[in-house]
């Protein structure tokens, strides 16, 4: 049960920085700012990798 409890934070921990990188991203694209563009992406990369670590240890707990 506590593999559960981390697959579902990273899930978690991966959406809030994917919409907090989303957000840096357009708000850098409508300022022209090429370095907050640059830290969303960054962002919405590290939650894609926390969304994806959550999927693992969801499967690897299924098994």
């Amino acid at each position: 049960m506590a593999e559960n409890k981390q697959s579902l934070s990273d899930k978690v921990k991966g959406a809030v920085s994917k919409t907090k990188g989303e957000a840096k991203d357009q708000i850098g694209n409508a300022k022209n700012d090429k370095g907050m563009q640059a830290d969303g992406k960054k962002d919405k990369a590290k939650g894609n990798l926390q969304d994806t670590a959550g999927k693992l240890k969801e499967n690897y707990d299924r098994h």
